[in-house]
């Protein structure tokens, strides 16, 4: 592999054990020379005022009208930050890089699976999102109706997100791999008056009818009055005359005329469904100003970005939070060049991801813990097929990353000269929070290392206290910042139970453990409640079980997650059966099938585990943390005060069989 370590397997696994003795890993000395933030002067300033630090920040983005206020705390937890001011965040995006005489600059690199190629310049991504925001006006939707997009990682997924920033119309976008059940739901929860999808989509070769499916639905949710459906693979498909219009038909007779509207600060910028602790997801709501803040600082500083000379590419699904704020909004707010790809890392073959990496100078590389586990797996023979010598940084997102892991990619895809950001965040917080500045804070495999500037966390115990150093304790959030979520859409009592009354409205429970260490590393350990987070992607254990139990043959259901060597968590579902029946392979293949349609291929059990009975309180409730301790090998302790004590002797026998089957 040019510019990489060319190994042997066996070399390869020696060296990593090696280097596993290794703790710290210093900024390369010549990356460092030429880094964007080079000294420690920015912590130390966001620390000594963190409203100026920020508000300093935001003035990078360009204001239709300054801010009265940085930060309104009158009504914690509700904040406000930069009350007063106008912007937008298509024209922080697009227009003002076309202004700048940039618009020829190429936004995206798009690939399709299948060898197709598009590059979209800032200009036409510009065209396009006007016109479009002209239809949806044309249609009725005004600043404040929110607009479905359930589209897979084409350019116009960046339009269509793009056009209903433009005229105020929050975008409730949903992930291509979930099913059309789970897009009528938080359809429906959001009242979404348009919907913008695809004729069909394409999958590892294969091709999945998408507006089909949604028309399933779409009687079903009367909010909905316009469907916008891209021509994406040229397929015939049912058009309801007055409801549905084709988007190239659309955009093509629509006004290329279309002003940004000035919105406010705390304008809603998208409302994003996530999974929480109960089957209900959580529409996590977003604003304009301090999101748009908060990512085009991050993704510019944390990926030492230089637009005129990099190529970024961040492998999310522009479905999920990371998709918004590194793929779309970071990205374009920043004026960068970035490579979209829509397709799976293993088609045509296990190396596309190098061979585009290769084709298009990628400079900056963004993935997941997940991908990488998988590509130590498929071997390095893969990523050695290809130059990657232009790479000069990696960056991983969605979970904790295992320190052999992080060593494999900083060594192959790295070629021991890129630093490596392991970045923790989330849904919630809209931006990186804690993640090294590269030139500045050395790497330690397997920690997030320092919270950025103007990012306040600490580790604390039950009580809210402070916990030393070395011990594991909740992560928490002390201060507010400009990215974090404003509420959860239409549901202010469960925004402030779930995230501010643990702690106090002051203080932002994130729901994971961590731990500090002596140099003020964090650690984070995962989640504290009832979510499983596999392949990063946060999926409740409740929406599961519902799942698993909507199947007419199961009576009950309790799901945990579990370690997985390749999706960081898998869930495992402990199932009770109606009547006599009887767990078989091809009932486990049925339940499987059917928590795919209910909720998307990826909330598939890897492990069913059937049984008569679940470990329940005397009032009924199931307790999980019992199943875990099962799954993890802990000792049980006392039982006794379950309805049923009986039954964990049982479970732990089941469980192993499971296991050595």
């Amino acid at each position: 592999m040019e510019g990489g370590t060319k190994v042997s397997a066996e070399q390869l696994e020696k060296e990593l054990a090696e280097l596993l003795d290794r703790e710290t890993f210093e900024p390369p000395e010549e990356f460092a020379a030429g880094a964007l933030v080079s000294d420690e002067s920015a912590y130390a300033e966001a620390e000594k005022d963190p409203e100026g630090w920020w508000a300093k920040q935001a003035e990078a983005l360009d204001w239709f009208e300054p801010w009265d206020t940085v930060l309104d705390e009158s009504d914690a937890p509700f904040y406000k930050w930069f009350a007063g001011g106008k912007l937008n965040a298509s024209y922080n995006a697009l227009d003002r890089h076309v202004e700048a005489g940039r618009g020829d600059r190429v936004a995206f690199h798009w690939r399709g699976e299948e060898g197709e190629e598009r590059d979209v310049t800032y200009a036409e991504l510009l065209r396009d999102t006007k016109r479009l925001a002209n239809v949806l006006k044309d249609r009725g939707v005004q600043p404040g109706d929110v607009v479905g997009i359930f589209l897979p990682m084409i350019p116009e997924v960046a339009v269509a997100m793009l056009a209903c920033a433009r005229i105020g119309a929050p975008h409730n976008v949903v992930f291509g791999g979930f099913s059309p059940e789970s897009v009528k739901e938080r359809m429906e929860f959001s009242e979404a008056k348009a919907l913008i999808t695809v004729d069909c989509a394409r999958r590892k070769g294969k091709v999945a009818a998408i507006k089909p499916d949604v028309d399933e639905f779409l009687g079903d949710v009367p909010s909905i009055e316009t469907v916008v459906v891209v021509r994406n693979t040229g397929a015939d498909v049912d058009m309801q005359e007055g409801r549905d219009l084709f988007y190239d038909e659309a955009i093509e007779a629509a006004s290329e005329d279309c002003p940004a509207e000035p919105l406010d600060a705390e304008h809603p910028l998208y409302v994003l469904y996530t999974s929480g602790s109960t089957a209900k997801p959580k529409g996590i709501l977003h604003t304009t100003g301090g999101y748009l803040t908060g990512i085009a600082w991050t993704h510019r500083h944390v990926f030492d970005l230089r637009p005129d000379d990099d190529v970024y590419w961040c492998s999310a699904d522009v479905g999920w939070v990371t998709g918004h704020s590194y793929i779309v909004y970071g990205p374009l707010v920043n004026g960068a060049t970035s490579v979209m790809y829509e397709g799976a890392p293993d088609y045509p073959d296990k190396d596309i991801w190098w061979e585009l990496c290769e084709r298009y100078g990628v400079t900056l590389f963004y993935t997941a813990p997940t991908a990488i586990r998988a590509c130590i797996k498929w071997g390095i023979e893969y990523p050695q097929r290809h130059d990657l010598s232009k790479l000069r940084l990696l960056g991983t997102v969605g979970e904790p990353i295992n320190p052999k892991a992080w060593l494999w990619y900083w060594k192959i895809i790295g070629g021991e000269r890129c630093p490596v950001v392991d970045t923790w965040w989330q849904t919630e917080t809209g931006a990186i929070m804690i993640s090294a500045l590269p030139a500045v804070v050395p790497a330690k495999p397997g920690s997030a290392t320092r919270p950025l500037p103007g990012v306040f966390p600490a580790v604390l115990d039950e009580e809210g206290n402070e916990v030393p150093d070395g011990e594991q304790g909740l992560l928490a959030i002390t201060r507010p910042w400009p990215s974090m979520l404003r509420n959860l859409f239409k549901d202010p009592e469960r925004y402030k139970e779930t995230y501010f009354s643990k702690f106090g409205d002051t203080t932002y429970f994130v729901g994971d453990a961590a731990r500090r260490d002596e140099d003020g590393y964090f650690w984070i350990v995962g989640r504290v409640d009832d979510v499983v987070n596999v392949s990063g992607h946060r999926l409740s254990t409740a929406e599961v079980e519902s799942a698993i139990v909507s199947h007419p043959k199961v009576a009950e259901a309790a799901v945990i997650g579990q370690q997985d060597e390749d999706t960081g968590q898998s869930i495992a579902a402990f199932v009770i059966l109606e009547g006599d029946l009887e767990g078989s392979e091809q009932l486990e293949t049925e339940v499987r099938e059917h928590v795919a349609r209910r909720i998307g291929k990826l909330a598939r059990p890897k492990r069913i585990i059937w049984t008569a009975d679940v470990p329940k309180t005397r009032s009924g409730k199931i307790m999980r943390r019992l199943l875990r301790d099962i799954a993890e090998g802990r000792e049980l302790g006392d039982v006794t005060t379950l309805r049923e004590p009986g039954v964990m002797k049982d479970l732990e026998g089941k469980f192993a069989d499971s296991e050595s089957s």
